[in-house]
């Protein structure tokens, strides 16, 4: 009985499925293991080789696994029934299978070696991400890539020339011999178009190459759809696909190459006016491109000048957007303030070291536990140790107020802690204090004391 690829939908009209896993327990004592005799039928339904998941069972199970690629036998040490391991799969289809946003299993996975990262694109909903690469099994994903065509198990250059060299021949077959001046037929029409238009389609958009054939045999009309509601649909398609390729070929730039990229962004939205506004596009872009931490740097360099005090204001949201509740970010920040201050504006701006320290503090873009830690420490890291320690020099009053100012804070909190109202007692004896406290209690039991009839 076919099951629902995610179990948790429930309706039978559901078009994504899957064989429900078959296993046998082979062997006795310390050799028992168990078969999973339809695996690769189950992965195929999947979308995946069927290593990951049996791989999967394994890091789950904490349990050994084996693979006979020649014999199609997956293997899992130690005695496990069916429905144990079906539920299993019920995680790995989850995490590695189904789409994040849509939950539809249209997923292919993508690995870049060189960021050690696993990528995931939905062919459904144009979702694209990363897996989460906290289990186990990334590992193995890293280290055994999916084939790029796995029906056929030749990467797409290997089959685009062996479809060229079948080609050649099936013509010469089809044309009988005659070569380039005999009649092609309207299959070898459409090869040629699809080769034509290989590196538009590659693989990520979907067209609708399949037209109607009409009755006039031979002589049939092989046209493309050019009505409305198609051009539309492919001109989707092809938008998906280029900003799914865009993303993924961002992704493996170097990141001054990354940062470059989010430079010229925010440059272009600062010169075209349509800065004020865009404070999330440009988080967007910074966590595309992976650079969110060292944004600041940008920031500073593109939305800063020697009016710097006015204009953390104007862009406060955009600052924030970046560096609220980041405090690696909110350091870069202040290493952006002094590369503007040491590098750029070094006249006009050091005199001002303490105002713009408090126009971050009050605009709360860099916390005062930053500051503080700022302060601490000359560092070079952004501009020559000279220059540096001129910055932190002209800190020290802002520097110093900020300190006395969470001493103050601290020693109120205490004092209202302790703090209790006291009054003298006529009845202690001199020098001896009692609290209101106590007083009240002791009237308190002076009147649980009192006679009624006494009155």
């Amino acid at each position: 009985m076919a099951l629902n690829v995610n179990r948790n939908v429930s309706d039978q009209f559901y078009r994504y499925k899957m064989p429900r896993l078959i296993a046998k327990v082979e062997g006795k004592g310390n050799g028992i293991k168990t078969v999973i005799a339809n695996m690769p039928e189950v992965a195929k339904a999947l979308g995946r080789p069927p290593t990951y998941p049996t791989k999967f069972f394994g890091c789950e199970l904490g349990a050994q696994t084996q693979f006979d690629l020649k014999n199609e036998r997956f293997i899992v040490n130690g005695a496990h029934d069916s429905a144990k391991l079906q539920d299993l799969l019920d995680g790995f289809i989850k995490k590695f299978v189904l789409c994040p946003e849509c939950e539809n299993p249209e997923t292919l996975l993508s690995i870049s070696q060189k960021r050690q990262q696993i990528g995931q694109r939905c062919s459904a909903c144009g979702y694209t991400g990363m897996v989460d690469m906290t289990h186990k099994l990334t590992t193995y994903i890293l280290k055994n890539p999916p084939e790029p065509e796995p029906s056929t198990g030749l990467t797409p250059i290997k089959k685009e020339k062996r479809s060229k060299k079948g080609r050649s021949k099936d013509e010469k077959e089809m044309n009988g011999g005659d070569g380039e001046n005999a009649p092609s037929s309207p299959e070898i029409k459409e090869l040629n178009a699809q080769e034509q238009s290989a590196a538009i389609r590659s693989g990520e958009a979907n067209f609708d190459q399949s037209q109607p054939e009409t009755d006039g045999g031979d002589d049939a009309d092989w046209g493309e759809d050019v009505s409305e509601e198609a051009v539309k649909k492919r001109m989707e398609e092809l938008s998906t696909a280029a900003q799914t390729l865009a993303l993924t070929e961002d992704l493996e730039k170097t990141p001054k190459e990354r940062a470059d990229l989010f430079y010229s962004f925010v440059k272009n939205k600062k010169e075209s006016g349509n800065l004020i506004g865009s404070d999330k596009e440009i988080l967007a872009e910074a966590e595309k491109l992976e650079v969110k931490d060292k944004a600041p740097l940008i920031l500073c360099e593109v939305l800063l000048s020697e009016n710097i005090v006015k204009e953390l204001k104007d862009y406060r949201l955009i600052f924030l957007r970046i560096t609220n509740q980041n405090p690696k970010a909110q350091r870069y920040m202040l290493g952006g303030v002094e590369q503007l201050i040491g590098n750029v504006y070094r006249d006009q701006l050091m005199p001002k070291v303490c105002g713009i320290l408090k126009a971050l503090y009050d605009l709360d873009i860099v916390d005062e536990e930053v500051i503080q830690e700022w302060g601490n420490k000359v560092s070079k890291k952004y501009v020559s140790k000279a220059v540096a320690q001129d910055i932190h020099n002209a800190a020290t009053p802002f520097l110093k107020w900020l300190k006395e100012a969470e001493e103050e804070e601290s020693d109120e909190e205490e004092e209202e802690e302790e703090d209790l109202e006291i009054e003298y007692s006529n009845k202690a004896p001199a020098g001896q204090l009692k609290t209101e406290t106590q007083v009240s209690k002791e009237e308190e039991e002076e009147d649980d004391d009192l006679d009624i009839d006494a009155i």
